[in-house]
């Protein structure tokens, strides 16, 4: 009955239009043959058709189009429809010299990385006389950007070949999220931001070989240069978010730097140059198919400088920081969701590790001496050594490049030896109490001075006497004066050296010069 309708409401509307179209024409035809000699255009007369005969052509194709479109609504099908003006479009494009690449902000649920990197690519390139400019400061960093306005546009150039920009934004409406208060419902807004690359497609493999590559190179140099370091704690509501929530950070203004440590300067000549080997090697490591990562254990008394190093560490190859709290981890599952949450170029810290381990031991035995069934209902981490061992070196470890794990511990002997071995600590660094030579460092940085007649005796008693940096830093600060500085230093070196010396037992030979913080095991 449906069909029947539309087919007699479509021939009325046929013949209808088809009936004013002839009496139209009649009509025209009679207005010509009345003033013919006005409407001719030929080279003796220039005048031009009058405006009624231009509004009744037009309606005529108007009327015809409006024909056209009601015959095709009624019964062409959609898909053909869509088929028909999808080889049209086709058909006008390949008359078009220019070919446009889309590279949108998402590929899926996942970042496009190539969008970020045009994004940066682009900053820096945005020419003065550009309309609108967008400027942001985003959240935790210190630096303002510049991006492009929706519909802007920037034209560049590569090895001859020009390129044209072009950012676009467009607005969804918004949705209501299923299952949220009916009364004061929750909206999903969504946009959707994309950037359209155009040029002539005769140069079509040089931009996508070469001028893709060139984006990422640039952008890569770029992006090192806006980098502000991070510092990563875990949320304490990490369990009910996402993956990528389960971090919050901070920014990461240590000013520890290896000129400013107060360590021997062979010890910090051979660590610099053990970063740097590993930064050069990510195809040699692709090569002998080992994960693209380095572990360092910094080991020795509290004070002597672990935290200080790793800061440093950090500034020197500009890696992020995620601290990692093992008492805080309820198991092996999640300790591994975290290494996939980490970035690369970063350093995972785990700090005094045999303490974290004799915690989770604790806690285990604390479960097994509980009443059968009331441990079911008391959540205690079930993280064990072998979990940590996977995530060191196993296959988990490989989730991710260009990482560095670093282990800190008081006590070197609590450590189990299967986390000693080569390919988990690639390096053992000992923290030792201070030196001469670390002292004269100490002595620049806090008084700015390098010579001075009370630094000789200094230096002789730290040869026998154990102090940790942090103890003489504190010292150092005590007063603006120089010479009262140096002089309560050396009172408190005599009166340690004192005390340590009365604590000895009869017939117990100690030496106090012990040679520490000098051995680096590569």
């Amino acid at each position: 009955m449906f069909a029947s309708f539309s087919l007699s409401k479509s021939s009325k509307l046929f013949h209808h239009l088809l009936h004013s179209v002839t009496v139209g024409k009649k009509q025209q035809q009679q207005m010509d043959t009345a003033r013919k000699p006005t409407i001719v255009f030929n080279a003796n007369n220039n005048q031009c058709p009058s405006a009624k005969l231009i509004f009744s052509a037009a309606a005529s194709v108007a009327a015809t189009a409006m024909l056209i479109r009601s015959v095709a609504k009624d019964f062409v099908p959609l898909e053909l429809r869509d088929y028909i003006f999808f080889k049209i479009k086709n058909l006008i494009l390949s008359f078009r010299s220019e070919i446009t690449l889309v590279i949108e902000e998402f590929d899926g649920l996942n970042e496009n990385l190539l969008y970020k990197a045009a994004e940066l690519y682009l900053e820096p390139t945005i020419p003065p006389d550009t309309k609108r400019i967008k400027l942001a400061l985003p959240k935790r960093q210190g630096k303002i950007s510049f991006s492009l306005e929706s519909n802007e546009e920037i034209v560049d150039n590569f090895n001859g070949v020009q390129v044209k920009w072009r950012f676009v934004s467009k607005n969804f409406p918004p949705k209501n999220i299923p299952g949220s208060d009916p009364y004061n419902p929750l909206l999903l807004t969504t946009e959707a931001r994309f950037f359209e690359l155009s040029f002539h497609k005769k140069h079509k493999e040089t931009i996508l070989n070469n001028y893709m590559q060139h984006i990422l190179e640039i952008s890569k140099d770029l992006e090192e240069e806006k980098k502000t370091l991070k510092l990563f704690t875990l949320k304490s509501d990490r369990y009910s978010g996402r993956i990528g929530d389960m971090w919050q950070a901070l920014n990461l203004d240590h000013p520890a730097t290896f000129q400013t440590l107060a360590m021997d300067s062979d010890l910090k000549r051979k660590i610099m140059l053990d970063l740097d080997r590993f930064m050069k090697r990510k195809e040699y490591y692709k090569r002998v198919g080992k994960a693209w990562k380095r572990g360092y254990l910094l080991f020795g008394p509290p004070g002597t400088g672990k935290s200080s190093l790793i800061a440093a560490m950090a500034n020197y190859l500009n890696f992020d920081v995620y601290d990692l709290e093992l008492t805080e981890i309820k198991g092996d599952s999640e300790l591994r969701k975290l290494l996939i949450s980490t970035g690369n170029k970063s350093i995972i810290v785990v700090e005094d590790i045999d303490c974290s381990l004799e915690f989770q031991d604790r806690l285990a035995q604390t479960r097994a001496m509980m009443p059968q069934g009331l441990h079911r209902h008391m959540q205690v981490p079930q993280m064990t050594l072998s979990g940590l061992l996977n995530f060191i070196d196993g296959l988990w470890s490989s989730c991710g490049e260009e990482r560095i794990i670093v282990f800190t511990t008081n006590h070197k002997d609590r450590l189990d030896p299967a986390l000693l071995r080569p390919g988990r600590i690639d390096v053992q660094i000992h923290m030792s109490y201070i030196t001469p030579c670390g002292f004269k460092m100490l002595a620049s940085n806090y008084l700015g001075i390098t010579e001075h007649p009370q630094l000789l005796e200094i230096e002789e008693l730290l040869k026998t006497t154990k102090v940790t940096p942090a103890e003489v830093g504190e010292l150092l600060m005590k007063d603006e004066g120089t010479e009262k500085v140096l002089q309560g230093l050396i009172q408190f070196l005599q009166t340690t050296l004192s005390d340590a010396a009365a604590e000895l037992q009869p017939g117990m030979s100690q030496q106090y010069g012990e040679k520490v913080g000098r051995d680096l095991f590569l």
